[in-house]
């Protein structure tokens, strides 16, 4: 499995300047089960950055997430915030604000008093509490629902509460635990904005987990990947996007085509089929490769129509058309390579040229096929 991760911010774009607010250094966690929830984890993250860190149900995300904020202690490895070894410090002395799925507010109270409680608690002038609220009320856009009940907001105003909450005594660092999962799509859409926003205001060093790849594009500066505890890469979401560093990588952000077969100069060649693509890493021609190209990098057109600049043209038949609103996806049966090839719709002037079973030709150029070594 390999494990390219581009640890340091200004890999991916960040000041040369910014200090580290979070830097975490081959953390690892296990529960004894036979294998690490989390292995040799290592990033810095600079101040006021934006980090996703994103991955399938299992792949250590939440756990490494609990050991920044202190819920549980690596087994081996260090974590420091603002420049000191926070391992022997509990949660609450981390200056750290934490949105979680559940909300946990405190529905006797309003809204108001929920902002106001980490105030108080840290035992804040009781004559600056009150300005200090409505400061965060506005910023959450809610100035004028401070006397409101819990259970008397929606959803994606509880949302905005639970934000205002993590951020009054102005933390070091805000830690969100897939606190957006809960809500429909539309809503989950709207606050996704709302977060970036927030974020970019304060300037708050963030740290956010989540399964939604789209979530991870539009509200991160830069994203990490995790799978089976292993960081695959660390960089911001154009980069991750275009230059995945491996396979896992390159199928879980975006829709792509897997197509197997053996590395060639060129790209990968199957059933004597000579696919154009751009060989990866260490790939050397004559080992087993996957190569993986995305639904809106092959173009399509009718048969007799010639697709210039692609190295790569194929022949195919529509086996479905999937209506997405805002696109369409066609999914083609190439004989040729015994497989289904995955492709959005380019032209948004002529919604649904192809029907079922319509001939179509297929092509794509080198760059836009990664060829990776086929992994167990």
């Amino acid at each position: 499995m390999l494990e390219e991760t581009q640890s340091s911010a200004a890999a991916v774009g960040a000041p040369a300047h910014a200090p580290p607010t979070v830097r975490v250094r081959e953390v690892s966690m296990d529960f004894g089960t036979g294998s690490k929830a989390v292995d040799r984890a290592s990033f810095d993250l600079s101040l006021g950055r934006f980090l996703t860190i994103l991955g399938p149900s299992g792949s250590g995300k939440t756990t490494l997430l609990r050991m920044i904020a202190g819920f549980q202690r690596p087994t081996s490895g260090h974590i420091l915030i603002g420049g000191k070894p926070v391992d022997a410090v509990p949660p609450d002395r981390r200056s750290i604000g934490m949105v979680f799925q559940k909300l946990a507010l405190f529905p006797h109270m309003t809204a108001a008093e929920n902002i106001a409680f980490p105030l108080k608690m840290r035992r804040f002038d009781p004559a600056f509490i009150p300005t200090r609220v409505r400061r965060f009320l506005e910023l959450v856009r809610l100035d004028g629902y401070g006397n409101r009940r819990i259970h008397e907001l929606s959803g994606g105003q509880q949302q905005r509460i639970a934000i205002a909450r993590a951020l009054v005594f102005e933390p070091a660092l805000l830690l969100l635990d897939e606190p957006l999962a809960a809500l429909d799509r539309k809503l989950r859409e709207e606050m996704q904005l709302e977060f970036r926003r927030i974020q970019k205001e304060l300037g708050v060093t963030t740290i956010n987990v989540t399964h939604d790849q789209r979530e991870a594009l539009v509200v991160s500066d830069e994203i990490i990947i995790m799978d089976g505890g292993f960081i695959h890469q660390h960089a911001s979401p154009a980069l991750m996007y275009r230059s995945p560093a491996d396979e896992f990588v390159a199928r879980f952000i975006g829709v792509s085509s897997l197509i197997e077969g053996t590395a060639t100069v060129g790209g990968l060649m199957l059933a004597g089929v000579t696919l154009a693509g751009s060989l990866s890493g260490s790939l050397q021609p004559g080992m087993a490769a996957r190569g993986v190209v995305r639904a809106e990098q092959v173009r399509i057109a009718r048969p007799e129509v010639s697709l210039a600049g692609c190295e790569t043209v194929l022949l195919g038949t529509i086996a479905d058309v999937i209506f997405e609103g805002e696109r369409l996806l066609y999914v083609v049966e190439v004989p040729a390579l015994s497989q289904n090839i995955l492709v959005y719709h380019h032209d948004p002037e002529s919604a649904a040229v192809f029907a079922t079973d319509a001939p179509v030709s297929l092509g794509w150029r080198a760059r836009d096929m990664i060829v990776f070594e086929a992994r167990p």
